[in-house]
């Protein structure tokens, strides 16, 4: 899997030690010595990635980071690492969504296992954005009144019902009902219906 490690920490020689045994394990590895310099240079997020980051950096702290990235809608997993454990923080954190909570000195086992975990939470968000986006493009083919039958007919509307809310004949319901189902790629209703919930859960 490998993938790209955001080292943030601002101790020379630990973010040197650590790009070396990142680099040595297989995987691309960008430094920044604070969390502005991370923020200045934000990585999309589309290339498969996590972000080491240090608890105690100078101006914006490590959880402090987090909770920018998080409302800049970073999908970026967070391993922290810290030199002082402390439970609060720990707790913070792995609720605020933090991959893992590792205390310096860590051994390679266990920063490799961490950071494996976190490429594979992040590769599974690239997938479903990828699949949601795909789906958001198959809604953007169809027609406005394509998009009110759709919209009728994952509430569970029958033909007559839709007909009398927006018009039309019920044949031409039925020709919209088989333009929808063509246009997304589906064969039954049920499939529509999983779509439906799948777009409103993202918009959220």
């Amino acid at each position: 899997m490998a993938g790209l490690v955001h080292i943030v920490d601002d101790d020379v020689s630990f973010r040197t030690a650590i790009e070396r045994r990142l680099k040595k394990a297989g995987y691309e590895v960008a430094t920044h010595p604070s969390a502005q310099h991370l923020l200045d240079s934000l990585p999309s997020g589309d290339e498969l990635s996590c972000i080491l980051l240090d608890v105690r950096i100078p101006g914006l702290s490590g959880p402090e980071l987090q909770t920018r990235l998080g409302e800049l809608g970073s999908m970026l997993p967070i391993v922290f690492l810290t030199g002082y454990a402390d439970t609060a923080t720990t707790v913070r954190t792995i609720k605020a969504g933090a991959e893992d909570f590792l205390t310096k000195p860590v051994s390679s086992e266990q920063l490799i296992d961490a950071i494996e975990r976190a490429m594979a939470r992040h590769e599974t968000s690239l997938s479903q954005r990828h699949k949601l986006d795909a789906l958001r493009e198959l809604l953007a083919t169809l027609t406005p009144r394509e998009r009110q039958v759709f919209e009728l007919m994952v509430r569970g509307k029958i033909n007559k019902q839709i007909a009398f809310a927006l018009g039309p004949t019920e044949r031409t319901i039925k020709m919209y009902r088989r333009n929808v189902m063509q246009k997304m790629n589906v064969h039954s209703l049920a499939e529509l219906v999983v779509i439906a919930e799948r777009l409103d859960h993202s918009a959220v």
